[in-house]
């Protein structure tokens, strides 16, 4: 197998090959490796490489294999982390010049979790500045490139760990999703993205934007593969009091389940919002795919922008908190899309903030009944397909001549449920399109089944970028 094929299969097909001793450790991250440095000047997905820590970690893992202790799916596989997940010894400068010289002296959660599972861990992945924004087009950084088209975004703020992915420069990385920054990033650049309940995985050491809406999850090329890394780095920590103390269960033992007589029901709004003709034609055969493997479909209407007013005022409220003292003290050196959001934080008043929380939890408690009719909601993931980074970046006064995006995503952030994008299929210009599924809060079991399922009849993740 040549270095290209060992780049693109997947996390469970190199499992087996390492399990059987077929494919070394420090093979497989050579052949990453070079194709980093191959690729990764056109994409711009790492800024940091790890290159001799994943070595020294391939050859450890390697030994311990050799030695017949093999520890599960992730072990030797290499795996990249969106820039705001601490490392310990390596730099976290979270899309921010202002953070270049942050060492972290411990790793994040999810960082100690995927090392215990046996993930090499290979580099650091490019983002938008503290998390704020959906284009990685980064001022600092420069842009993130989507590998289905070069002159396009790859959305944000977890641009480069879906160009890393799709690009085939790692075989799974994490990002972070407070309003879609997880699921947009994974539709444009034809991957699986998933955001997990929320609490289900632990944030700690992880720059947040929000501690009410920020969730972190696997970002991968496979449904199955995106199961494997929730299973590594799901679970109560005591460092993070949002995390569930419920026990976590294998989320791969029912993923190729059949989903005959599932009830799902077809978000309305995501049809009817000002959606690109191609996307709703796309959508609408994975409706029938999903039909013809036994689910019962039927239109249901939720007003997914309902919230946004509330959940915005928490967000910039959170989000100024944690970045009021840099805002004072070098607030000239940050992004003007950054510095905006800190700015109208600071502008909200608390009495606005707690009356936003009340509203929040009533909102969550009237959602709830939804699912006394569905298991599983469906809609596009995005009502555009990747717009150009020529459209994307700022103007002087800060404005981009994209519309906005997230807007069908953003709702299930507020709600907490496990919301993936799987693809779904492609334009006629050949980019990417995404479907999301939803399920109940804590049932994410269950998303990944019905993902599982289409993946397994529609096999999109087959088609590579052109570029490749």
């Amino acid at each position: 197998m040549n270095n290209s094929e060992l780049c693109s299969i997947s996390i469970s097909q190199v499992s087996e090959l390492i399990r059987k001793k077929d494919l070394s450790p420090t093979e497989l991250l050579e052949a990453h490796l070079r194709r980093i440095e191959n690729v990764n000047g056109k994409l711009n997905a790492f800024i940091t490489v790890m290159a001799e820590q994943a070595k020294k970690s391939a050859r450890f893992i390697e030994d311990q294999i050799q030695k017949g202790n093999h520890i599960g799916p992730l072990q030797g596989v290499p795996i990249a982390l969106k820039d705001l997940f601490n490392t310990q010894g390596v730099r976290t400068a979270s899309g921010s010049v202002v953070m270049r010289d942050f060492i972290p002296t411990t790793d994040s959660a999810v960082t100690e979790r995927l090392r215990q599972a046996g993930a090499i861990i290979i580099g650091k992945l490019q983002m938008d500045e503290f998390a704020m924004g959906a284009t990685s087009v980064n001022p600092h950084d420069g842009p993130a490139r989507n590998p289905w088209n070069l002159d396009c975004i790859t959305g944000g703020s977890s641009g480069g760990s879906a160009a890393a992915v799709s690009g085939r420069l790692c075989m799974g990385s994490m990002g972070s999703d407070t309003g879609g920054s997880i699921r947009v990033p994974a539709t444009f650049c034809g991957i699986v993205g998933f955001k997990p309940t929320f609490g289900l995985v632990s944030r700690y050491g992880v720059l947040p934007v929000s501690w009410t809406l920020d969730t972190v999850g696997p970002m991968t090329r496979t449904v199955r593969d995106a199961a494997f890394m929730l299973n590594a780095i799901a679970g109560h920590d005591s460092r993070d009091s949002s995390t569930s103390p419920l026990p976590v269960k294998d989320f791969s033992v029912d993923i190729d389940k059949e989903i005959k007589g599932i009830r799902i029901g077809i978000l309305e709004e995501a049809l009817s919002a000002t959606i690109e003709p191609e996307i709703g034609e796309i959508f609408k055969k994975a409706v029938i795919i999903l039909k013809d493997l036994g689910a019962s479909v039927e239109d249901v209407s939720i007003s997914l922008l309902k919230p946004t007013k509330f959940s915005n005022i928490i967000m910039l409220t959170e989000y100024a908190t944690v970045h009021e003292e840099v805002y004072k003290s070098q607030g000239d050196k940050i992004s003007s899309q950054a510095r905006n959001a800190i700015e109208d934080g600071l502008l909200i008043r608390g009495i606005d903030y707690v009356k936003a929380n009340q509203e929040f939890r009533s909102f969550k408690e009237d959602y709830a009944s939804i699912w006394d009719r569905f298991d599983i909601l469906i809609g596009p993931t995005e009502r555009i397909t990747a717009p150009t980074i020529k459209d994307a970046s700022e103007n002087k006064d800060g404005k981009t001549q994209i519309p906005t995006l997230s807007s069908l995503v953003k709702f299930f952030n507020i709600t907490g449920a496990p919301s993936l994008t799987v693809p779904c299929g492609f334009t006629f210009k050949g980019m990417p399109v995404g479907m999301q599924i939803v399920a109940s809060e804590f049932n994410d079991s269950l998303v990944l089944r019905v993902a599982q399922a289409y993946e397994d009849a529609t096999k999109w993740y087959m088609r590579q970028p052109s570029m490749l």
